[in-house]
């Protein structure tokens, strides 16, 4: 497997992290209508989410704001034939951030925690523009 082609395994992997919130986002939201948190016409508009399934459903939301720009800075360097060890090094560093940050989030929200890590995958993607950009000037 080329280095190229490796760019896709933590596209892959981020991908099924949306998978496992949107499992988690689910089973909250069953339990919190067995439980008569709510009832399941609640979410039909979903002004309210009871807290019990608030930040699983949060972090989905998360999971489409920076990990589109991760999304499209892989396919670009994959494109521009620009995904070699450092831009698959970063991406598996990002999606490794992005668990950290999501595991945080869907269990004690601590934002002492979170808020690092975000930032931290934040820069992360940010090198990977830059990466590409680097790698665009050098062609």
């Amino acid at each position: 497997m080329s280095a190229t082609t490796m760019t896709f395994w933590p596209m892959i992997a981020q991908t099924a992290l949306i998978y496992v919130i949107y499992l988690i986002g689910s089973n909250r939201r069953m339990a919190a209508i067995r439980n008569g948190e709510t009832q399941a016409k609640d979410y039909l508009v979903p002004n309210v989410e009871p807290a019990s399934s608030a930040t699983a459903i949060r972090n989905l939301s998360n999971q489409f704001e920076l990990p589109v720009l991760f999304y499209v800075v892989c396919l670009s360097l994959y494109i521009t034939h620009g995904a070699g060890l450092v831009a698959v090094v970063l991406a598996w560093v990002f999606v490794a951030s992005r668990v950290v940050h999501a595991y945080v989030h869907v269990t004690s929200n601590d934002l002492r925690i979170r808020r690092p890590v975000f930032i931290f995958g934040f820069f992360v993607v940010g090198a990977m523009w830059i990466w590409l950009a680097l790698r665009l000037l050098a062609a």
